[in-house]
C-alpha cells in the first residue's frame, strides 16, 4: 500500500544520538536554518526518536531539495571518514 509522504512517520526504539556539530553547522551556514527551527527540530527528534533531518523535513522546515542536500552532505561525510580510516 502506497502512503503519501505526509503520512510517513519514522519510529525507532533505539535512542537517536545527538546531531553532530558538523551537521548543525551545515544546517545553519549552508542552508541558513534559523536557531528557532533547529531548536524545534532538536526537541522533536528527541521526542520522536527520529533523525534530525527527517524531523526538519516533516515539519516543513526543510524543502525536499534541502533534505536531499543534507543526505548528499551526510553521504560525503561518511565517505570522507571512511577514506581517513584507511
Amino acid at each position: 500500500m502506497d502512503l503519501p509522504w505526509e503520512d510517513v512517520v519514522v519510529i525507532s526504539t533505539a535512542p537517536q544520538p545527538s546531531p553532530e556539530p558538523a551537521l548543525l553547522g551545515f544546517l545553519r551556514h549552508r542552508l541558513n536554518l534559523g536557531e528557532g527551527a533547529l531548536a524545534l527540530g532538536m526537541r522533536q527528534c528527541q521526542l520522536e526518536q527520529a533523525p534530525l533531518p527527517v524531523v526538519l523535513w516533516r515539519y516543513g522546515l526543510l524543502s525536499l531539495e534541502q533534505f536531499d542536500a543534507v543526505l548528499a552532505w551526510q553521504e560525503s561525510q561518511d565517505e570522507l571518514s571512511m577514506t581517513n580510516c584507511r
